[in-house]
C-alpha cells in the first residue's frame, strides 16, 4: 500500500511540475523577484531610519543630561557659597548620577551611530544590487521576448507550430481525400468502360445493338453535313478541291512479232 501511495505521489509531482513548467513565464518570475527585492530594500531603509531616529533621540537626551549636570554643578557652588554644605553635597550627588547616565547614553549613542553606519552601507550595497538586477531583468526579458517571437515565426514558417501544424494536417487530409476521390472516379470509369458497371445516364433497356445503330446514324449525319457544306462552296473552289491532277498514262509498247 505504501509503495502504491509513493508511486501516486511521485506521479502527481511529475504532472504538477510539468504543468507548472508549461505555465511558468520567466518574465513574470523576474518581475516578482524584483518586487521582492524592492520590498526588502524598503524594509532596510525603514530600519536605517528607525536607528537614525533612536540615535537622534539619545543625542537629545545626552544634551539634556549635560545641561542638567551643569545646572547641578552651579547649584552646588551656590549652596556652598551660602554655607549650605548639605545642599551642595546633594547637588553634587545628583550631578554625579546624571554624569553616569550621560556616559551610558553616550555609549548607546555611539553604538547606534555604528549600527546606522553599517545599515547605511548595507542599504547602499543592496540598492546597487537591486539596480543591477533591474537592468539585468529588463535585458533578460527583452532577450526572452525576442527569442519567443523568433521561435513562433520559425514554427509558423516551418509548419511545426501548433496552429500551423493543424493547418498542415487539414491540408494533408484534403489532399488525401482528393486523391482518393480521383482514384475512385478513375476506377469507376474503367469499370464502366469494361462493361462491369452500367452507366446510370444511359436509358434502361438500351443494348449494344442500339448503341451501334446510333453510332452509324451519327456518322451518316456527319457525312451528310459535310456534303452539304461542300455543295455551298463556289464551283471553282469545289472543282479545284475535287479534281485531282491527272498524270499521262504510259502506252504499252507493242511487242514485235517475229
Amino acid at each position: 500500500m505504501t509503495s502504491i501511495t509513493n508511486r501516486f505521489t511521485t506521479l502527481f509531482r511529475i504532472k504538477a511540475n510539468k504543468a507548472l513548467d508549461e505555465a511558468e513565464d520567466p518574465r513574470e518570475i523576474l518581475d516578482y523577484s524584483y518586487e521582492q527585492q524592492l520590498q526588502m530594500l524598503q524594509r532596510v531603509r525603514r530600519g536605517v531610519a528607525d536607528v537614525a531616529t533612536s540615535r537622534k533621540r539619545v543625542e537629545l537626551q545626552v544634551s539634556q543630561m549635560q545641561q542638567s549636570s551643569g545646572k547641578l554643578q552651579r547649584q552646588a557652588e551656590q549652596a556652598l557659597a551660602a554655607g549650605r554644605e548639605d545642599l551642595a553635597r546633594e547637588a553634587l550627588t545628583r550631578s554625579t548620577a546624571v554624569a553616569a547616565q550621560t556616559t551610558d547614553l553616550e555609549a548607546q549613542h555611539a553604538s547606534l551611530a555604528d549600527q546606522e553606519e553599517k545599515l547605511t552601507l548595507a542599504m547602499q550595497r543592496l540598492e546597487a544590487k537591486v539596480d543591477t538586477f533591474r537592468t539585468r531583468k529588463e535585458t533578460v526579458k527583452a532577450t526572452y521576448t525576442a527569442a519567443e517571437a523568433q521561435t513562433r515565426i520559425t514554427e509558423a514558417v516551418t509548419g511545426i507550430g501548433e496552429e500551423m501544424g493543424d493547418v498542415g494536417m487539414a491540408m494533408q487530409r484534403a489532399q488525401d481525400k482528393t486523391e482518393q476521390l480521383q482514384a475512385r472516379a478513375g476506377a469507376l470509369d474503367e469499370l464502366i468502360a469494361s462493361g462491369a458497371l452500367e452507366d446510370a445516364t444511359v436509358p434502361v433497356g438500351r443494348d449494344d445493338i442500339q448503341a451501334e445503330i446510333e453510332r452509324v446514324n451519327a456518322d451518316q449525319n456527319v457525312e451528310n453535313e459535310l456534303a452539304r457544306m461542300k455543295a455551298q462552296l463556289p464551283a471553282a473552289s469545289t472543282a479545284r478541291a475535287v479534281e485531282a491532277p491527272r498524270t499521262p498514262t504510259a502506252r504499252p509498247e507493242r511487242e514485235e512479232t517475229p
